[in-house]
């Protein structure tokens, strides 16, 4: 397990996407792997969302690695973001709308979506939330 946490702002959410490709990297999925790559997409996403739509100030944003134990010598990547903001929630994983054809934003989760095997906003007590995106790993 990798966990730690980051100011809300986009430099932290740089360094979350940069720490978490370098702990896949000593999990054994190289720099510029397809895991690696698909996980630098979902941190980067889910880290961004939370230093902009998450944010608190003076409250951190909270990042967490887990590899699970699946069949043979695959498993699972889960992915959790965490911020403190309970007031601004994203849409359920049912519930997304794409944006307009002309917009500039709100594609985030729609990429994650595309990306993981599975989504969910869960609840984070005392306050906030956690966004957890859930990703098969290949067999090694």
């Amino acid at each position: 397990m990798f966990t730690q946490r980051f100011s809300a702002t986009r430099r932290g959410a740089r360094l979350a996407r940069y720490l978490a490709v370098q702990q896949l990297d000593v999990w054994g999925f190289p720099y510029g792997d397809e895991v690696s790559d698909t996980v630098a997409a979902i941190v980067g996403e889910l880290a961004a969302n939370a230093a902009v739509h998450g944010r608190v100030p003076g409250r951190d944003f909270e990042l967490r690695l887990v590899r699970l134990p699946g069949p043979a010598r695959s498993g699972t990547l889960r992915i959790e973001v965490a911020d403190t903001r309970t007031e601004r929630r994203p849409p359920a994983p049912g519930a997304l709308v794409p944006p307009s054809a002309d917009s500039e934003t709100g594609r985030g989760l729609i990429l994650v979506a595309a990306l993981a095997t599975c989504w969910a906003v869960l609840d984070r007590p005392p306050v906030g939330k956690i966004v957890r995106a859930d990703l098969e790993l290949p067999e090694r």
